[in-house]
C-alpha cells in the first residue's frame, strides 16, 4: 500500500518516491505498532497527518489515504478533491467501501475537475490491529461498542446485538482475507461466539459463492500459503473463564499490561526523580512520564516477554554487567570519532575512510542501541518491581493460582483481605471474585456477609460481585466450574541470588515463583480440538475470544504451542484489557 500497491522492489538503490500518509485514528491504530517513524520515512513517507486535522495543500505530492469508509471521512476526502490539496490520490479504504459511498466520492472528484487525479481506490481488508506475530485485536477505537459489558448488558436489544455482531465479523472476515484462507469454525453453542460464527460462516460463504469476485480464489491466493490447508479457527466466548482476566500474574509482558500504562506496544512509566527531598513548602516535582515502544526488533523483549519476572530481572542485570564491561571501549570509540560528552545524535552524521573510524562507525551505534534496551528494561522492570513490592502482588498470585488449581491453601482469605498492607482494594476484589468464580460450593450467606463486611472495609466497591452472583445463577456454573489444571507454582523460598550487592533490583520480600506449565480453559479446549480424530489436522490453530482477551491466556497459548513442533497457535481477542478495565466493565454490569 505504502508502495501504491504495487509490491516494493528489492535491491534498489532507487530513492523512493516521497509522498504522504493521511489516515483517520482507525488506521493510525493499525500501523502504529507496526511501523515506526523511521521505517515509514524509509519508504518515502515524509508527513503522515491525520485526515480531520488542518492540512495545508502540497500541489506536487502523491497522498496515501488509509481510513475507515465512514460518511464523515467521505466527505473529508470529497472537500480534498475540491480543495485540490495534492498531486494524485490513492485511495485505501480499511474495510470494504459501498457502492453507493463510491459512487459520492466519484461525483465530488468530478464537480472538482480532479477525476484524473483520483488515482487508485482500494479496499485493504485490514480492519484490525497485530500487535504481535503470533496475536491480533479487533479494534481500539470505539472499543466499548464491541466489549464484554457491551455483549452483556441484560437489556440489550436484538437490533443492538446484531450490530455488535456485525462489528466483530467485520473484522475477523478482513482478518482470513489478509491471512488468505478459508477456516474451519468451531465454537461453543448459545452464547456470543456461536453468533459471530453463524454470522462469519455466512459471510464467507457468501463470498466464495460469487467466483468473480472471490477474495479467496485466484490471484490473491498468492499471498495465502495456507490455502490447501484450512486452519482450524476457535471462537471462545468469555464466559467460559471469568478467572483469568482477573487473575495476577507473573510473566513480564501480562505484568507490564496489568501494573503500567501499556497501550498498542507502548509503555508509559513515570521516571523516579531521584531522592533529593524538595525543599520545604515548594511544590512537589511533577514526575516526568517516558514511553517506551516494546518491539519484535527488541531481542531481549522478544526473549523474555513471557519469562517469569525473577527471570527477567535477572537477565537485565546480566545485560547491564556486560555492558559495563564493554563501557570503555564506547568511550574509546568516542573519542576516535572526537566525540567525547557528544549527543549520541551526531555519530550517524560522521563516516572518514580510515580503518580506526570505519570500525568505530559501525560498532558504537551498535553499543549504544544496546545501552538504550538496557536502560529501557532496567526501567520497566523497576517500575513493575515497585508495584510487586507495594502490592504483594507475588502473595496473591500464589494464592490465586492455588484456589484455581483447588490446593490446599495455607492462609485464610479474610485474613489477606484484612491486611492493610496486602494490595489495593482492587487487589482484594480481584482475589476474592476469583474465589467466588473457581469454588465448587459458593458460601454461606454467613460466611459471605462476613466477606463483604471485610472487602468494604478495605474500601472496596461490591457491584462486580453483585454481577458475578448473577452469573453464576444464570450458568449454573456451580456444576461444571472451569478446570485450571494442577497447580501452576513453586516457591522457591524468598530470593537471595538476584540479591547480590550491585544489583539493580532489590528484591528482598518477593517470593522467587517458579510457574510449571498447566493449561488454561481456552488451550484446554484448543487442546481437545486438535486431538480430535474428525478434524483435519491443521499446522495453524487461531484462537478468538469474543468479549475480550489478555495477555495472560496468550502467553499460554504461546508455552503450549512450544511443545508441539510444527503447529502456529494465533491468539486474537474483540479487545484486550487488563484485570483493572475488566473489574470496571464487571461493575457497570453489576449496577444495572
Amino acid at each position: 500500500m505504502l508502495n501504491f500497491n504495487a509490491p516494493p522492489l528489492k535491491n534498489t538503490t532507487a530513492e523512493p518516491v516521497w509522498k504522504l500518509l493521511i489516515y483517520d485514528r482507525f488506521g493510525q491504530d493499525i500501523i502504529s505498532p507496526l511501523l515506526s517513524v523511521k521505517e515509514l520515512r524509509d519508504m518515502g513517507i515524509t508527513l503522515h497527518l491525520l485526515l480531520h486535522s488542518d492540512r495545508d495543500p502540497i500541489p506536487d505530492v502523491p497522498a496515501i489515504y488509509f481510513v475507515m469508509p465512514t460518511e464523515e471521512n467521505i466527505d473529508r476526502i470529497c472537500q480534498d478533491l475540491r480543495n485540490q490539496l495534492y498531486e494524485s490520490y490513492y485511495l485505501n479504504f480499511i474495510s470494504a467501501i459501498s457502492r453507493s459511498k463510491l459512487e459520492d466520492i466519484a461525483s465530488a472528484a468530478l464537480a472538482a475537475n480532479a477525476v484524473n487525479l483520483v488515482t487508485k481506490v482500494f479496499d485493504q481488508y485490514l480492519n484490525f490491529i497485530t500487535l504481535e506475530d503470533d496475536m491480533f485485536i479487533l479494534c481500539n477505537q470505539n472499543k466499548e461498542h464491541i466489549s464484554y459489558h457491551a455483549i452483556n448488558k441484560p437489556d440489550i436489544m436484538d437490533t443492538d446485538m446484531d450490530g455488535i455482531m456485525d462489528t466483530i465479523v467485520d473484522s475477523l472476515f478482513c482478518f482470513f482475507v489478509t491471512l488468505g484462507a478459508v477456516p474451519i469454525i468451531r465454537c461453543p453453542r448459545g452464547n456470543a461466539a456461536e453468533m459471530v460464527a453463524v454470522k462469519l460462516d455466512k459471510k464467507l460463504r457468501e463470498n466464495l459463492r460469487d467466483a468473480r469476485n472471490s477474495l479467496f480464489t485466484g490471484d490473491t491466493m498468492g499471498t495465502g500459503q495456507f490455502s490447501f490447508q484450512r486452519p482450524l479457527f476457535v471462537l471462545a466466548d468469555r464466559n467460559l473463564d471469568l478467572a483469568t482476566p482477573l487473575h495476577h500474574t507473573w510473566t513480564y509482558q501480562a505484568l507490564i499490561h496489568d501494573v503500567l500504562d501499556f497501550h498498542l506496544n507502548r509503555v508509559s512509566v513515570e521516571e523516579s526523580q531521584g531522592s533529593e527531598a524538595s525543599p520545604a513548602g515548594a511544590r512537589p516535582k511533577k514526575k516526568n512520564k517516558k514511553s517506551y515502544d516494546l518491539t519484535a526488533a527488541d531481542k531481549f523483549w522478544q526473549k523474555h516477554k513471557g519469562s517469569p519476572f525473577p527471570e527477567v530481572a535477572e537477565a537485565v542485570q546480566e545485560e547491564l554487567d556486560t555492558y559495563r564491561a564493554q563501557e570503555d571501549e564506547v568511550k574509546r570509540l568516542k573519542s576516535i570519532m572526537g566525540l567525547e560528552g557528544e549527543d549520541d545524535g551526531a555519530i550517524s552524521m560522521l563516516s572518514d575512510n580510515t580503518a580506526k573510524l570505519t570500525s568505530a562507525v559501525s560498532s558504537l551505534p551498535e553499543l549504544l542501541e544496546k545501552k538504550r534496551l538496557i536502560d529501557l528494561h532496567t526501567n520497566v522492570a523497576t517500575a513493575v518491581l515497585d508495584h510487586i513490592k507495594s502490592r504483594k502482588l507475588d502473595v496473591y498470585f500464589e494464592y490465586e493460582e492455588k484456589l484455581m488449581s483447588k490446593s490446599t491453601l495455607d492462609k485464610s482469605l479474610l485474613d489477606i483481605i484484612s491486611d492493610p498492607d496486602a494490595g489495593t482494594a482492587e487487589d482484594k476484589m480481584r482475589l476474592f471474585l476469583i474465589y467466588y468464580i473457581t469454588s465448587q460450593q459458593p458460601p454461606s450467606e454467613a460466611d459471605l456477609e462476613q466477606y463483604k463486611r471485610a472487602l468494604v472495609d478495605a474500601g472496596c466497591d461490591l457491584s462486580p460481585l453483585n454481577y458475578i452472583k448473577q452469573w453464576k445463577a444464570f450458568t449454573k456454573m456451580a456444576a461444571t466450574p472451569a478446570n485450571y489444571g494442577s497447580s501452576g507454582v513453586k516457591p522457591m523460598g524468598l530470593f537471595s541470588r538476584v540479591m547480590n550487592t550491585g544489583s539493580q533490583f532489590v528484591m528482598e520480600g518477593v517470593k522467587n515463583l517458579v510457574l510449571k506449565q498447566h493449561n488454561l480453559p481456552v488451550t484446554r479446549i484448543l487442546d481437545n480440538l486438535m486431538e480430535m480424530k474428525s478434524n483435519p489436522v491443521s499446522t495453524l490453530a487461531i484462537v478468538f475470544v469474543v468479549g475480550g482477551g489478555n495477555y495472560i491466556e496468550y502467553q499460554n497459548l504461546v508455552d503450549y504451542t512450544k511443545a508441539r513442533q510444527g503447529k502456529r497457535v494465533l491468539y486474537g481477542c474483540s479487545e484486550l484489557f487488563n484485570a483493572a478495565q475488566f473489574m470496571k466493565q464487571l461493575s457497570q454490569l453489576g449496577q444495572k
